[in-house]
């Protein structure tokens, strides 16, 4: 007998503050910052709660003011935050994010080596809470940030695969975050491969893959297991190769001003996630995706360009 479901969409990771420079150029110059919320899972929690969907985050902040304004920001979003848990003895992680005006990715710099989030492991993962939910998104972030984070990974895609859950992974590469390139391709290629949906990076693609062309990348990923892997290429849109609709192009969508490249592959996530789980087609999936990506582009934080239902419903998509 399947188990009931309460959630739509579980996901664990961590959380950060966010500080953005008021001007373009170097971090160093910078003199006032606004604050946001950053982090990859929590971008896609944010973009599938905006658009209905029934979310669960798991993680571990500090109690700090930074930890404060995070949880109070994801409660705001409708997220069930009930397994985040506030650790007085952790602090918060945050990072520093520039601005550039030529399209590029703006400098980042990350303030989390053991944070709380580092902290979690496999004894955080209630398996009753994740398997009320219908549908895992994972990335290569969360695994990075540890070697508890990693083994906590591995367990959350175990539990869903073996309730016959679907699970969607994002590889979302951070090199720096791992002790070495080898490290990063084995692990990130090992998580993929007990997904349902790959989503890499056509860059992300030949670092992990060896393979240029977005055709050989997913042929790769399909080659081990995955029922849908779809290839983002930036402003040409993406490669789709999949059990159910073969294989296809979705062109991207027009961006009068690039403004801030970084949460882009987040808000492509949950268009292409919150479709599938909405019975809509692959192509139909992967237009959503490249459509909300192209919003994120034109917006200086992570999370302003998600839409709502309404916005995605005037839309057509």
């Amino acid at each position: 007998m399947t188990e009931p479901t309460a959630f739509d969409v579980a996901l664990f990771g961590e959380a950060m503050l966010l500080l953005v420079a008021d001007r373009p150029g170097p971090l160093e110059n910078a003199e006032a910052f606004h604050k946001r919320t950053a982090g990859a899972e929590t971008n896609v929690a944010i973009g599938l709660s905006r658009l209905g969907l029934k979310v669960g985050w798991a993680s571990r902040l500090g109690t700090d003011s930074m930890g404060r304004y995070l949880i109070a920001t994801m409660k705001a979003e409708d997220i069930d935050c009930s397994h985040v848990i506030c650790d007085p003895a952790q602090r918060t992680g945050f990072q520093f994010k520039g601005r550039v005006t030529d399209g590029s990715d703006p400098p980042v710099e990350y303030h989390r080596k053991g944070s709380a989030a580092s902290h979690m492991g496999p004894a955080d993962v209630d398996e009753a809470w994740l398997r009320s939910a219908r549908h895992l998104h994972a990335t290569g972030v969360f695994p990075a940030i540890s070697d508890t984070s990693l083994q906590a990974a591995l367990k959350t895609m175990d539990v869903m695969r073996a309730a016959g859950r679907t699970i969607s992974f994002d590889t979302n590469l951070r090199p720096t975050l791992w002790p070495s390139t080898d490290t990063m391709r084995h692990w990130i290629n090992e998580l993929a491969s007990r997904a349902d949906w790959v989503l890499p990076g056509i860059e992300e693609g030949l670092l992990l893959t060896g393979h240029t062309q977005p055709e050989d990348v997913a042929s790769f990923y399909r080659e081990r297991g995955a029922k849908l892997v779809v290839v983002k290429l930036g402003s040409e849109g993406a490669y789709y190769d999949s059990d159910v609709a073969g294989t296809g192009r979705i062109e991207g969508f027009p961006v009068k001003e690039v403004v801030d490249t970084v949460g882009a592959g987040d808000g492509f996530a949950a268009g292409v996630v919150s479709a599938l789980l909405e019975g809509k087609s692959v192509p139909e999936a992967v237009r959503r995706g490249a459509w909300i990506g192209a919003r994120a582009v034109q917006v200086l934080g992570d999370t302003e360009g998600l839409p709502t239902r309404a916005e995605l419903e005037e839309a057509g998509l």
